[in-house]
């Protein structure tokens, strides 16, 4: 995605039959769209494993949750596992408040989410 350094940008990769999904960067206004654009392409394919690594993003706006939760909710219907890692202090309380942590699996690091989504 295009702008500012604080800019959202996603990336993706394998680990093994893991896709992982790292967004950096900040979620606001017009961003909102282009993420979920991608999301919604990075999450099209076979894949029955996905975890999203927020490890390096400083904020999402309500906007940018519910593109989350649509993703979800499309990867719980496909019977994929999905779940989310590696938030900082801010995006952490953002995910508490709205109670997003109460329905997608939240995990403190990579390791531990990929170890959980492999094994249930």
């Amino acid at each position: 995605m295009e702008g500012s350094d604080k800019t959202v940008e996603l990336q993706t990769e394998r680990i093994e039959e893991v896709l992982i999904i790292s967004l950096s960067g900040e979620v606001h206004g017009l961003d909102v769209r282009k993420l979920h654009e991608e999301l919604w392409d990075a999450t099209g394919g076979p894949d029955k494993l996905v975890l999203l690594d927020l490890e390096k993003l400083l904020y999402i706006n309500s906007a940018g949750l519910r593109s989350i939760l649509m993703v979800a909710k499309r990867l719980r219907e496909k019977k994929a596992k999905f779940a989310v890692c590696s938030m900082c202090r801010a995006v952490k309380g953002i995910f508490k408040m709205s109670a997003f942590d109460k329905v997608i699996d939240v995990f403190e690091s990579r390791s531990e989410a990929i170890e959980a989504i492999r094994s249930s």
